[in-house]
This record gives structure tokens, sequence and C-alpha cells, in this order.
């Protein structure tokens, strides 16, 4: 019985409690039903229309397009990952891109954009992408190599690469992100949403992962995208791209929460069953200072996933530290919590099949994509020194 009392947490509100309830509820009752493993895309097919079709998808969306609330409200996203990745990955997975791929059209994209856009996707009708990584770009933007150039007034071509790209294969659309030219680094990327059937784009490769979710690399020869299509003003790429991140970062930390709770609810479960020399694994004292220190690490990431989301929900226009924070400690957390459940099950976590299998290979990825762990030690870092920087020269200033 997994312990839900972190919702009563100052965090939330009661529309929140009531989420998590109607989540929970409808992914006991369908995502056993919609999930193949033998079927990624079909899966993802299935569980992005179901998901539409019962109005989870809302959350992704704001309000003005078909939406839940006014604008994303990070605490709700949190709610919902969380709660889908204590059932599925992939579950989560389709839930998810559905955000993260319509996230910059809502923070950036023109009124007629959103209208096109986002209606579809919060419906379930239509399938979103996010396109960044490079083969030789992935954590370092500023390296990107994915050209778009201006083709008359109302167009650009754009030429490159994409690789590590999650829903490539089977998007209908993708927010893609190419190098402008109007600085050098960072401060010369556009984003632009490209339709999936555009002239020009393929899929050149399907990639494989240890936790199978449709993952591609994408090829741009002389693809046309009408200027109308851009996100943002030119040179903005890199401020779209950190925005989105700054929202989504901490759904990455939400569902590796997810996965660490199953693993620590399959755990007690396990122990309190599982006899050892006539009595239950969970009487050892052993097991207990394992059980003690997973459950330590599932609120320690609980408590910064929540209240990064809450920050951003209360207005803050940057929460970079805080989504870095939530994303580091509960993708780690969650990793050992999982490794700790491999343990104790013995034999059986090691099972193909198992639930604790199954977690292990889902939680590896969540330590690179989005940001790997060593990223992010960089980001809380340079903040840190940011701040102490701009501490102390507030307290000389008011000398």
């Amino acid at each position: 019985m997994i312990d839900k009392s972190f919702l009563d947490w100052p965090f939330f509100e009661e529309r929140h409690r009531v989420l998590a309830a109607a989540v929970e509820l409808w992914a006991r009752e369908n995502v056993g039903g919609l999930v193949s493993h033998h079927d990624i895309d079909g899966s993802c097919r299935r569980l992005v229309e179901a998901m539409g079709q019962t109005g989870i998808l809302k959350h992704a969306i704001p309000a003005a397009y078909g939406g839940e609330s006014e604008t994303l409200d990070v605490r709700s996203l949190c709610i919902v990952r969380e709660t889908l990745a204590r059932f599925d990955g992939l579950a989560d997975f389709a839930f998810a891109m559905q955000g993260l791929g319509t996230g910059s059209i809502s923070l950036y994209g023109s009124d007629e954009v959103k209208a096109h856009y986002l209606p579809p996707v919060g419906r379930g009708e239509k399938i979103a992408a996010f396109a960044l990584s490079e083969p030789e770009a992935g954590s370092d933007v500023a390296a990107l190599a994915t050209t778009a150039e201006p083709d008359g007034p109302g167009h650009v071509v754009i030429n490159g690469e994409k690789t590590w790209i999650s829903n490539g294969g089977i998007a209908d659309h993708y927010v893609v992100f190419a190098r402008t030219g109007e600085a050098p680094g960072a401060r010369g990327l556009t984003a632009f949403i490209v339709d999936a059937d555009t002239p020009g784009l393929t899929v050149k490769e399907r990639i494989e992962t240890i936790a199978p979710h449709p993952l591609a690399t994408l090829s741009f020869k002389n693809v046309r995208v009408p200027v109308s299509h851009r996100l943002g003003n030119p040179g903005e790429g890199f401020k779209v791209a950190m925005a989105t991140l700054d929202i989504f970062r901490s759904t990455v930390g939400a569902a590796a929460l997810g996965f660490a709770r199953a693993a620590l609810d399959e755990t007690i479960c396990h122990t309190m069953t599982r006899k050892l020399f006539g009595a239950p694994l969970s009487d050892l004292q052993m097991t207990q200072g394992t059980l003690a220190d997973m459950v330590a690490k599932v609120d320690a990431a609980s408590l910064l996933v929540y209240r990064a989301a809450w920050t951003k929900d209360q207005g803050a226009e940057r929460v970079t530290r805080e989504a870095a924070l939530a994303k580091l400690v509960a993708t780690e957390n969650a990793q050992e919590v999982i490794d700790s459940a491999v343990q104790l099950h013995g034999g059986k976590g090691v099972t193909i099949g198992s639930k604790p299998e199954a977690l292990y290979r889902e939680i590896r990825a969540l330590r690179i994509y989005e940001g790997a762990s060593e990223i992010q030690k960089v980001v809380i870092a340079r903040q840190a020194v940011a701040d102490h920087a701009a501490r102390k020269a507030k307290k000389a200033a008011a000398k």
C-alpha cells in the first residue's frame, strides 16, 4: 500500500489531491490493458488517445486551449507523472512527452500557433516531441550544429541531424532548435515547430534502449518551415529551451519518485512475507537499516521535487536551481532505492519480468536525459556561487 501522506503537505491544494486520486484510479483500471512492451509505438498511441479521452492530458496544456489550468501547473504535472510512473514507465513517458513537446509552444507560440497545435495534443489526437539533442551536442546546447537559414521572406530551411529524440518516428510535430546565427554559441539559436510530414524530414534510425521507448535519430535535409512556426524571437532558442526545461525538469524528478515509491512498496511487502531463519526478512536489523535508508531517500526527493514545483507555481520566473536539485536528488536517490529493492528481493530481483527488474531498467535513463546528473551539479554549483556573489555585493552596497 503506497504511502500518500505527502499529499497533506502544504505544497498542495485540494484539487491536487483530487487529481492524484483520479489518476490513480484511471491508471489502476487502464494502464495494464493499454501497454504491451512488444508494441512500444502502439502502446504510446493507445496511451495518448486514452489519456486524452479521460482528460489527463488537459494538464499538459493551458486552459485557453482546452487545458485544465490557466498556465501549466507544475505540481499537477508532477503528480500525474509520479502516479503513472508507479504503474508503468511507458505510461509516464506518453504523458510527459505531450507536455514537453508542447511546453515551448505554450510559453512562446503565437496565438495562431497555439490554437493549431495545442488542442489536438490535449485531446490525445496528436503526438508531440521535443528535438534538442544532436550527435555532438547533448548537454552542451551551445554546440548545436543544425542550421535554419532564410529562404525568402516567409520561410527558413533547416538542415542537420537530431538524435535521442523521444517520440521520434511517431510524433506529429517536433519542436526543433537550430542555429540561426544572431550571435555565437547559445545566443544564436532559434526554435521552430516542424510538422512530421514536412518534405526532407526523415527518421534516419530508431534507437533501442534498456527500457524501450519510441526513440529516434532524425535527419533534416532542406526542410522548409514557415517563419510563423518560430517560437519566440530570432536568437531566443536557448531561452525557450531553458524556460521549458525549468518546468519539465522537476517532473523528471517526479517520475523517478514514482519509480522509487513503487520499489519501496514492493520491498516492504516482500520483506514482511519472505521468511528467513524462521522469521520475516523485515525483522532483521540489516534489512531494517536498508528500509530506513530507502524511506529517507524517498522523502528527501519528494520534498525537493514538490518544493521546486510549488515555487514555480507561485510565479517564480526561473527555478533553475530548485529544478536542478529536484532532478539530481530524485533520480540519484531513486537509483539507490531501486538497487536496494533488487538486493532485498534476491533472485527475484534480477528475474526478467519482476517489478524490481523492470524498475531497475526504467530508472537508469532518468539520470541522463533532460540534463545528466553531472550537468545538474554544474548548474547547482554555478547558481550557488552567483547567489553568494550577489548577496556579498548587496551587503557591500548597503554599507
